[in-house]
This record gives C-alpha cells, sequence and structure tokens, in this order.
C-alpha cells in the first residue's frame, strides 16, 4: 500500500525521488546533502559514544543519550554532538553544574561543540511534558548510549509517543553501554545526598534561573540566529520550547496542509477530466 501510495505521488508531482529518498522539492542536492550527512555522521557518533562514557561518570548522573540531528543519524559541516541527561532525583542542577564547569574547559581547546548538553531531567520527571510530533520524534530517536535502568524506565514513561507513530515501536529499552558508578562518583554523590545538597541544588537553580530569564529579556540570539531561551525547573532544564517548537510545528502543519490541498486539488481535477 505504501509504495502504491508513493507511486501515485510522484506521478502526481507532490513528491520526488532520488536515489533511495523522497523530498517535497524537486531538487538533486538534497539526496547529496543527506548521502553526505550520514556518512560524516558515523565517526562522530561513535566518538559520542565514547563521550556519553565520560559524561556518565558525573556525579548524580543516570542515564546519557545521543540527541539531535545526530541521533537522526545526520550531520552538517558545522555539527554539534548534542546530549540528552537523565540525573537522579533532586540533584539535576548539581549534576549540570559539575558538567557545564567541565564544558567551559573545552573552550580552551575549541571542543566545546562536542558536549551540547541542553536537555535535562531527573528520575522523578522521566515523561515528557511537551506532547506533540516534535518532541515524539526526538524521543523515538533518542540513542540511549551510557546509563542504567533509568533508560528502560524513561521509555516505559514515555509509551505516549505510539500515539504518533503507531508503527515505529520503542525497542531501545537497555542502553548500549550499561556502567555503574565510579568511586570519585559515589563519593561526591555521598557529599551532597543531605540537606546541604538539596539547599546547593535549589541555590544553583534559582542562579540559573535568573541569568536566563534576563537574556530571555534581552532576546538574546544564538550563533544558528534562534531566539535563547531556557526553562529552568527542580526536576527539569530544556530550551524553552516557545521559542523552537512552536514556530516548528506550526511550519510543520501549514506545509503539511497546502500538500493536502494540492493533493485534493489534482485528485479533483483527474476526476473531473474522467468524467468529461
Amino acid at each position: 500500500e505504501l509504495s502504491d501510495l508513493l507511486m501515485n505521488l510522484k506521478k502526481t508531482g507532490t513528491i520526488f525521488q532520488a536515489g533511495k529518498f523522497y523530498a517535497l522539492q524537486d531538487d538533486a542536492s538534497l539526496y547529496e546533502k543527506r548521502v553526505k550527512g550520514n556518512m560524516r555522521a558515523l565517526p562522530l557518533l561513535q566518538k559520542a559514544d565514547k563521550i556519553s562514557k565520560f559524561l556518565f561518570q558525573f556525579p548524580f548522573v543516570s542515564a546519557v543519550f545521543i540527541s539531535g540531528s545526530l541521533s537522526k543519524n545526520f550531520a552538517d559541516e558545522n555539527a554539534d554532538i548534542d546530549f540528552f541527561i537523565i540525573t537522579k532525583t533532586n540533584r539535576l542542577w548539581v549534576a549540570r553544574t559539575f558538567m557545564h564547569l567541565f564544558k567551559k574547559l573545552t573552550f580552551i581547546f575549541n571542543k566545546q561543540h562536542f558536549f551540547c548538553m541542553n536537555y535535562y531531567i531527573d528520575e522523578t520527571a522521566l515523561q515528557i511534558e511537551e506532547k506533540n510530533e516534535f518532541t515524539a520524534t526526538e524521543i523515538l530517536t533518542l540513542i540511549p548510549s551510557s546509563g542504567n535502568n533509568a533508560v528502560p524506565r524513561f521509555f516505559k514513561q514515555n509509551e505516549w509517543v505510539n500515539d504518533y507513530y503507531p508503527n515505529y515501536s520503542l525497542i531501545k529499552n537497555e542502553p548500549k553501554n550499561k556502567l555503574t558508578d565510579n568511586l570519585l562518583k559515589k563519593i561526591i554523590e555521598f557529599l551532597f545526598q543531605n540537606n546541604f545538597g538539596n539547599h546547593i541544588d535549589n541555590y544553583l537553580m534559582e542562579l540559573t534561573n535568573k541569568r536566563w530569564k534576563q537574556k530571555e529579556k534581552n532576546k538574546h540570539i544564538s550563533k544558528t540566529g534562534r531566539r535563547m531561551g531556557l526553562r529552568a525547573e527542580k526536576h527539569s532544564c530544556k530550551p524553552n520550547p516557545y521559542f523552537f517548537q512552536k514556530k516548528l510545528l506550526n511550519k510543520y502543519y501549514n506545509r503539511f496542509y497546502e500538500i493536502v490541498r494540492k493533493s485534493e486539488k489534482i485528485n479533483e481535477e483527474k476526476k473531473s477530466a474522467f468524467l468529461n
């Protein structure tokens, strides 16, 4: 059925084929871009896997996923390595601070683009709050690289993605690298697993929230031209969905209905020609 449908869409000029790929535009360069992007992703995925093992050994980290375009097996010439992080309960901000202090050092060697840790949740907030096509796609394509039993629990909590992609099952229930905590990690976690740790975690959250609210107020723009924003909460730290998700979803829906209308118009014209 899918093959027949694709063939009909090609005949009507609704979609176009280049090699083994389909596109909404009749542009051969898209095929070349896709193939080159897939090839660039291979060595970066191997590097990301090694980095994830390193990141897992930071205090209070429970799991590290490869995310972003690299998790879709694609990398452009300026690709970053993005990570989705799960931390232990009520220590997200301690974990994030340790990791971002390390990231500051990577700027010295111009390696900061290998450590884009831009989405954090802790083990009490495993279900993603925003439920839409965008977040469903991101969850389904996450690569669970390093972690522990937080990985299967995360996917279990997000089975709602099947409502958007019923034919794409969540089969990645275990991390590729199932790791245990090293001694230094255990010692640091022990030192912060008390009321002092609670106070520090809350303080770091409030400090980050204050700083990012000021950035949003000043309408800071990222190097890619996107409006910068961060939603800093007790159990999650993520890019503000209003500045990206909403814009992307609106573009998606507009494009989708444009294609539907085009297809309906072509079918009506074919029907009219047949009747005449």
